[in-house]
């Protein structure tokens, strides 16, 4: 293929419409996106009414590589990106060993990547206690943020961020640009006479909306404090929602991201001892559920991010062990069809599609001058898919490393079959073409 060409659709996501477009690919680079057919000499590929969106932007993957690559690793979780239509993941600083708290240790990830990867990929830096003074220089060697908990993580060398921690970190944040991001459950007292640790209910009642409500409303004592921008990650409890719309109609730099298994799946069809569903926060109700749905179409959620990578032999399966299993939704490869599946239910179209997908996190991670959009000058990231093409989703169409999914066995609504990164084909109705990613850094 020539470096100058074009493709094609009469379904091309661009800048607010859905249009019939030819869309300019030089190199890596759109140079125009043309209503009319370009030059009879210049190359083009038409996919026909398949839909041309932006290549998706997932801004909350953990990939785990170095240390912990048996969980996950850049060369797996990259190729399911590309399955899914994902052409650009920002890695989480945990559960890598060591853990990205500190340049060194971020210089350690970077000489692991290799030749591994299918996407691109960015990093978000670590907020520990003690580790404060590192978070400058995480800024300035391309780390496009950072993140805190504040609970317990999981694993002990990536503890719990308390007040003055939080504090001091969004002080260092606010002076290098870069946002602070809150895993957001406090700690609190749990009502609870479920006892039985195979049941869902207990492990739902272990983890109540009033810790997510409680971590909020400190981040948000915080950004008035500071002025330090601040993202709560993966939202679970409505209960939350009226205070994060009153901060941000104040005009707080508050961001809120929420996943599909919050809005795919509900605690109703949890059955004992799958946990395989297991994730913090956990999947509340179905009211629950809705409300968060009526929380993006309103805009108080600015975006949804698809989320984690997890190891099947540390969910328990055996035991179905609620309160021992490892939390963490399998969906980076799935975002697309699940999002669309109950989003084309309840009347969204792919315009809101787009911007959850595409726009919204690559403006939120910093990249949207460069991702997220078809517009010229962007890079030339592309997903090309069929909405009403429905599936029953089978271990074997999984490419992350381990083989299972709380949406195995389900039907969902619309199948990728091309995916574009920089200009170039990287998979095609589910053969990957090579490994043509790069590490992309923030722009301190």
């Amino acid at each position: 293929m020539t470096d100058l060409y074009a493709i094609h659709s009469t379904q091309v996501v661009t800048m607010g419409e859905v249009i019939e477009a030819w869309i300019v690919i030089d190199g890596e680079t759109i140079t125009e996106v043309r209503r009319q057919p370009p030059e009879a000499h210049l190359k083009v590929i038409s996919y026909g009414d398949a839909v041309i969106m932006p290549g998706l932007v997932d801004a909350h993957v953990h990939i785990n590589e170095p240390g912990r690559t048996e969980w996950e690793g850049f060369f797996t979780a990259t190729q399911a990106a590309a399955a899914g239509g994902v052409t650009t993941v920002v890695d989480m600083p945990l559960n890598c060993s060591p853990v990205t708290t500190s340049v060194a240790h971020l210089e350690t990830k970077l000489n692991a990547l290799g030749e591994q990867l299918h996407v691109d990929l960015g990093f978000w830096g670590g907020v520990v206690p003690n580790h404060v003074d590192q978070l400058a220089g995480l800024i300035q060697r391309g780390a496009l943020g950072c993140k805190a908990f504040t609970c317990h993580s999981g694993i002990d060398d990536f503890p719990a961020s308390d007040r003055e921690t939080l504090r001091l970190a969004m002080h260092e944040l606010k002076k290098a640009g870069a946002p602070l991001l809150v895993h957001a459950e406090l700690e609190g007292p749990v009502d609870s006479t479920e006892e039985d640790p195979t049941s869902y209910q207990s492990y739902l009642s272990s983890r109540p909306p009033s810790w997510e409500v409680d971590a909020i409303r400190l981040v948000i004592e915080l950004i008035e404090e500071t002025g330090c921008p601040a993202h709560i990650v993966h939202l679970s409890a409505a209960d939350a929602l009226p205070m994060i719309k009153a901060a941000k109609s104040s005009g707080l730099p508050l961001t809120v991201e929420t996943c599909p298994h919050y809005l795919c799946l509900h605690a109703e069809e949890i059955s004992d001892g799958q946990t395989q569903f297991k994730c913090a926060p956990p999947i509340r109700s179905a009211q629950n559920r809705d409300a968060l749905w009526q929380g993006l179409a309103e805009g108080i959620i600015d975006l949804k991010n698809l989320i984690s990578l997890d190891y099947v032999k540390l969910k328990k399966l055996e035991e179905g062990h609620f309160h021992d299993a490892w939390g963490g939704i399998s969906s980076l490869q799935l975002g697309l069809s699940n999002i669309w599946t109950e989003a084309n239910k309840r009347g969204f179209d792919l315009i809101k599609l787009a911007h959850w997908l595409s726009e919204g996190p690559s403006r939120f991670a910093g990249l949207n001058d460069r991702k997220g959009q078809i517009a010229a000058g962007m890079d030339a990231d592309f997903v090309i898919w069929i909405p009403q093409d429905a599936f029953i989703l089978e271990p074997s169409h999984l490419l992350f490393k381990h083989k299972l999914s709380p949406y195995l066995g389900k039907e969902l609504s619309g199948r990728v079959t091309h995916t574009y990164l920089r200009g170039r084909l990287i998979y095609e109705h589910g053969q990957l073409r090579g490994t043509h990613g790069r590490p992309i850094f923030g722009r301190a």
